[in-house]
C-alpha cells in the first residue's frame, strides 16, 4: 500500500511568510507599517515561546513588533486598560492577548474589549459572527491555516465531504463555516457523536481538532482522504524513559497508509498559525488605512 503524500506545513509557511513580506515592503513604500502587538501575562514557559517566535517572525517580514509582558498578578482592569490603549494607539493594527490567562482575569471579558478591527486572532464575537454569515471578518489563524494547507493538497474543494471533527469556537466551529464558504458538504462531530469512526469513514477531507492524542485510528480514514491534523499533545516518549514527544490527535502511521495526503505533527499545521497570524496584520493594516488588501494566499 503507497504511503500518503506529506503536506509539509513548514515550505506552505515559509511560502506564505515570502509573500507577506513582498506585501508589507509595498505598504512601506507607501507610508504603512503593519504593527502587531502580542501580550503576555505570566510566564507559562509554552506561552512565552510562542510569543518569542510570534515577535521574531514579525519582525522578519519587516512589520513593527511590540511585546507586553505583564507578571502573573495583573489584575483585569491593568490588563483592560492596556487593551483600550492599544486599540486607540494607530501604529497598531492588530492585538494578540495569549491565552491562556491567569485566574484572576476573565479571558472573554478581554477578548471583548480588543476591537474586532485588530482582533487578528479572529476570536471576537463580531468577527464570529461576520464569518458565521459570510461576512468580511479577520478568520481564526489556526483554521484558516488548514483552509490553506487542504488547499494546496487538493486544489478546489468544491463538493468534497468534509468532517471536522472537534466543536470549539477557536478551531473547530470556524473550521466548518470556512469549509462551508469553500462549497464543502460539512459535518462537525465531537464526543458525542453516535459512531465516530463511520463518521470518518465518509470524509473526502478530515480535520481533526480534539486535543486528544492519537484519538483517530488508521481505520477510520477513507482510502485516498486528505487529513489534516490540528492536535498537538506531548505524551511519554515510548522508547526513552522520562522523555516526551509530540503526537497530533491521528495516529499517524496508521492513517499515513492510508490517507492520500496528510499532515504531519509537528511541521503541519502549526508553523501555518503564525504565518496566518502575520496575514491577518497585514490585511487589519490595509483594512484600517482604506487600502485594498493585496493578494496574500498562495
Amino acid at each position: 500500500m503507497s504511503q500518503a503524500r506529506i503536506i509539509d506545513g513548514k515550505s506552505a509557511a515559509a511560502a506564505l511568510r515570502a509573500r507577506l513580506a513582498g506585501a508589507v515592503a509595498e505598504l512601506a513604500g507607501r507610508g504603512l507599517k503593519p504593527g502587531l502587538a502580542v501580550v503576555l501575562v505570566g510566564e507559562d514557559p509554552a506561552s512565552a515561546v510562542y510569543v518569542r517566535n510570534k515577535a521574531r517572525s514579525t519582525v522578519e517580514i519587516g512589520m513593527h513588533s511590540v511585546e507586553h509582558r505583564l507578571p502573573a498578578e495583573t489584575g483585569q482592569a491593568e490588563l483592560l486598560a492596556l487593551v483600550r490603549a492599544l486599540n486607540a494607539d494607530p501604529a497598531i493594527h492588530g492585538i494578540l492577548v495569549q491565552l491562556p490567562l491567569p485566574r484572576q482575569i476573565d479571558p472573554l471579558a478581554v477578548l471583548d474589549a480588543i476591537d474586532p478591527a485588530k482582533d487578528v486572532d479572529g476570536f471576537h464575537v463580531v468577527n464570529a459572527g461576520r464569518l458565521a454569515v459570510g461576512q468580511e471578518a479577520l478568520v481564526p489563524c489556526t483554521p484558516f491555516g488548514c483552509l490553506l494547507l487542504a488547499r494546496q493538497a487538493l486544489g478546489d474543494l468544491t463538493g468534497l465531504n468534509a468532517v471536522v471533527v472537534g466543536r470549539s469556537n477557536i478551531v473547530g466551529k470556524p473550521m466548518a463555516q470556512l469549509l462551508l464558504a469553500a462549497d464543502c458538504t460539512v459535518t462537525v462531530a465531537h464526543s458525542r457523536s453516535r459512531d465516530l469512526p463511520a463518521i470518518c469513514r465518509g470524509a473526502d477531507l478530515l480535520v481533526a481538532a480534539v486535543g486528544r492524542p492519537e484519538m483517530v485510528r488508521g481505520d477510520w480514514i477513507k482510502p485516498g482522504a486528505c487529513v489534516i491534523d490540528v492536535g498537538i499533545n506531548r505524551v511519554p516518549h515510548p522508547t526513552e524513559p522520562g522523555k516526551t514527544r509530540l503526537v497530533g490527535d491521528v495516529a499517524y502511521a496508521e492513517a499515513a497508509a492510508v490517507a492520500g495526503a496528510i499532515t504531519p505533527v509537528p511541521g503541519g499545521v502549526g508553523p501555518m498559525t503564525i504565518a496566518c497570524l502575520l496575514r491577518n496584520t497585514v490585511v487589519a493594516a490595509c483594512r484600517q488605512a482604506g487600502l485594498a488588501v493585496p493578494p496574500l494566499d498562495f
